[in-house]
């Protein structure tokens, strides 16, 4: 699987090839230390001075950088469609393979943080319901009125909790009918590719 680079990345990659073998060294490293701990706006700024170029463009080549290996890491794409993504962007064959060994050094480093960074959602673990009508009351002897309640078990941290959840029987059908509906947009190509650029 090739990775697609919009034109704003390649112009924000397009600064490495100015920087030199040793500037990429150091803009990778402040790329992978940029997703380890957040921005760090004195560090770029000293890099900058180190390396002679100028903060926005060294903070547009680690944005660049970030994103070719985040995207990379995330589709864990292989070597040979790695060089074949950044070949586009037309670099050197040193830096080309530069960028590939730095790749190749940080992708289970950016996997690991990629996965600690996404959300803990519940997951469903269980369900119990019951359907109650009321037929009569004191003011009213003839009337029909249905109720669903339903408890929903849902694993969260792997701590256990429920939610109680009421509602009339077309409230439910209508609920029915929009996740069956979503369910049906979930198979189609366009959601397939969005879930699989997510995993």
């Amino acid at each position: 699987m090739l990775l697609v680079l919009s034109e704003e990345q390649k112009a924000h990659l397009g600064c490495l090839p100015g920087a030199g073998a040793a500037a990429v060294g150091e803009l990778g490293r402040l790329a992978v230390e940029l997703l380890r701990r957040g921005a760090a706006p004195r560090a770029c700024e000293a890099a900058a001075r180190k390396l002679n170029i100028g903060v926005d463009t060294l903070q547009h080549g680690i944005e660049g950088l970030t994103y070719l290996l985040t995207e990379s890491s995330k589709l864990m794409i292989s070597e040979i469609d790695f060089q074949e993504s950044i070949h586009v962007l037309g670099f050197s064959d040193e830096l080309n393979k530069l960028l590939l060994q730095l790749y190749l050094d940080n992708r289970k480093e950016i996997r690991s943080i990629l996965s600690e960074l996404a959300p803990k959602l519940p997951s469903y673990h269980s369900l119990e319901w019951r359907l109650d009508v009321q037929l009569a009351s004191r003011s009213l002897r003839q009337q029909i009125k249905p109720a669903v309640t339903m408890k929903l078990h849902l694993n969260e941290n792997e701590d256990q909790t429920a939610q109680v959840l009421q509602t009339d029987p077309a409230t439910l059908l209508h609920l029915i009918q929009q996740l069956e509906q979503a369910l049906g947009e979930m198979k189609t190509n366009h959601c397939r590719r969005i879930v699989r650029n997510m995993k």
